[in-house]
């Protein structure tokens, strides 16, 4: 009894002392018991001991496979006695009860972080010290966060176990589902306690709330850049680090091909129109536009297509109505998943595409193969009739209408048609009075995408369109028109 009372009082001791007197002969992790020394050594021996009975899961951890088990029992012993929130683990009770108190008691000597949990302030230390303790065992790769690891040894066995009952998107992770699925159902779990503002996303939520108070608390210790995001400040590190990402890949053909997208390298041309990309079996395909016939005949107009998929979303967008993919933000509807992707950028504030000669960022790789091109001139599109150049191949498309007076956009509920899409969404929205585009900050509706987005620079301050001559920037074209007959003309 004295023996086990003094090994009790030892363990105690090392929390004050922080003493680790156990080491692991693999990678120099310590501990200050010997216990957890023991689960330790199961993350390099693939040691799962603890099995559940329903689905085969398995587990290094008994405590693990309790939390585990609630999943199929659904049990949720937690309750609030602020709300009627209830949870099946206490990590994910104590996250709650932070809500309402708002109390963040663990603070970061370095940049002043504060959050709620130690665990959260122990991954954020990281950021500080560079420290990677979670090693994947089939390449270099390391992580600072065990979940990053997890995402990583994905790419490694291609298992995606997580498949959504409405569209058949799979992913790797239970979270991301989660998060997927609210596309679906509009649920907008993270709830600002200072406004009536609502998110899908905790991303937008914090966005959101660095509004209310400025916070900014993530900060990069090489320049001093701070930031409300520690996705910004992650992606802000590579601007240092030189990192570029940790892609890998099954085959030495599809890594050869993956730095082009750091590149912007675009090799194989088109002989017919000019038309360049960074992949030679892209320009196979391309080449079909050119030699193949499209033999997909949609039976409710003359449109066809050469892929099926193409039609498929000809019929949804033009003919069913059916948008099956929402943003659970602002209400915004859209039949194509990618839409739907870039249209969430809007409300993250997220522009991954960044232009290596001026700083230009973009939500979408599009806009800045795009946006490259105010750089080098290039104009590879040209008008047999008037001799008319551009950069772009639709812009090309819009341009001959003006000669052959072709107006392809029709509205079904009258006798209006239109040369462009635009002024076609522009007058239907006279039809139906819907507006589904919505700033996040004040509230501004609109008809098309690219009000929002014109609107959206009176907030953020951003000039995208530059005068090559001189210094003036703006944050609309007819602008920068306007100043080039003014100034330069």
């Amino acid at each position: 009894m004295e023996d086990l009372q003094s090994c009790s009082s030892g363990q105690h001791i090392t929390k004050h002392t922080g003493e680790k007197p156990y080491m692991c002969g693999e990678c120099g992790y310590r501990a200050a018991k010997k216990s957890t020394l023991t689960r330790h050594m199961r993350t390099h021996t693939g040691e799962k001991p603890y099995l559940c009975g329903e689905c085969g899961y398995r587990t290094t951890r008994r405590s693990t496979l309790y939390q585990h088990m609630r999943t199929h029992t659904g049990e949720k012993p937690y309750k609030c006695d602020q709300c009627d929130y209830s949870a099946a683990h206490k990590t994910t009770f104590d996250r709650h009860l932070a809500k309402h108190s708002g109390e963040k008691p663990y603070m970061c000597d370095e940049c002043g972080y504060r959050t709620a949990q130690k665990s959260h302030l122990s991954e954020h230390m990281k950021t500080h010290t560079g420290e990677k303790p979670y090693k994947c065992d089939q390449c270099d790769y390391s992580a600072a966060q065990k979940i990053s690891l997890d995402q990583h040894l994905a790419k490694h066995t291609g298992e995606k176990p997580y498949l959504c009952e409405h569209c058949g998107y799979k992913t790797t992770k239970h979270s991301h589902l989660s998060r997927h699925l609210r596309t679906h159902t509009g649920e907008k779990p993270y709830k600002c306690d200072q406004c009536d503002y609502s998110a899908a996303q905790k991303t937008a939520l914090e966005l959101h709330m660095a509004k209310h108070t400025g916070e900014k608390p993530y900060m990069c210790q090489v320049c001093g850049y701070k930031t409300a995001l520690k996705s910004k400040l992650s992606r802000h590190m590579t601007s240092h680090t030189g990192d570029k990402c940790d892609y890998s890949a099954a085959r030495k053909s599809s890594l050869d091909k993956h730095p082009v997208k750091h590149t912007d390298e675009k090799p194989y041309i088109c002989k017919e129109c000019g038309y360049r990309t960074a992949n030679k079996s892209r320009l196979s395909q391309h080449m079909k536009t050119h030699t193949r016939k499209n033999d997909y005949k949609c039976d409710l107009c003359d449109y066809s297509a050469m892929t099926k998929s193409t039609l498929d979303y000809h019929l949804k967008a033009k003919h069913t109505g059916e948008k099956s993919y929402t943003c659970g933000e602002c209400g915004y509807r859209t039949a194509r998943k990618y839409n739907l992707s870039s249209h969430m950028k809007t409300h993250t504030g997220e522009k991954p595409y960044m232009c290596g000669e001026c700083g230009y960022r973009t939500a979408r790789k599009y806009n800045l193969s795009k946006h490259m091109k105010t750089h080098t001139g290039e104009k590879p599109y040209m008008c047999g009739e008037c001799g008319y150049r551009t950069a772009h191949k639709a812009v090309l498309s819009r341009h001959v209408r003006t000669h052959t007076g072709e107006k392809p956009y029709k509205c079904d509920q009258c006798d209006y048609s239109a040369a462009q899409k635009i002024p076609l969404e522009l007058h239907m929205a006279k039809h139906t009075g819907e507006k589904p585009y919505m700033c996040g900050i004040c509230g501004y509706r609109a008809a098309i995408k690219s009000h929002l987005i014109q609107h959206m620079r009176t907030h953020t301050g951003e000039k995208p369109h530059k005068c090559d001559q001189c210094e003036y920037s703006a944050a609309q074209k007819p602008s920068l028109d306007r100043h080039y007959q003014a100034k330069h003309s």
